[in-house]
């Protein structure tokens, strides 16, 4: 696998990866019992820590990648495990 693709597929991993573990652990202020700022959404989080989410995202990016290479090296799941899915043509 050419380097570029390696560092093009990461980086799709690691953005679905992102996505993922935005709302985990996040909570509003509400439920902190903090005070909301005036004209403050009801849902912004009260505990934003972009470091924690950055790091999360890339360690599931990375375990997720190196479950998709090693499926790209030694073949455990190819198109052709799909193949029930099609259905035989009719003679």
């Amino acid at each position: 696998m050419n380097w570029i693709s390696i560092v093009a597929i990461y980086a799709l991993f690691w953005v679905m990866s992102a996505f993922v573990i935005l709302p985990i652990g996040v909570k509003t202020h509400e439920e902190m019992g903090l005070e909301k700022i005036p004209g403050q959404a009801d849902s912004a989080p009260g505990n934003f820590r972009p470091g924690v989410i950055i790091l999360r995202t890339t360690v599931l990016s990375a375990l997720l990648f190196g479950l998709y290479y090693a499926n790209y090296i030694y073949g455990w799941v190819t198109r052709h495990s799909f193949d029930f899915l099609i259905s035989p043509p009719n003679s």
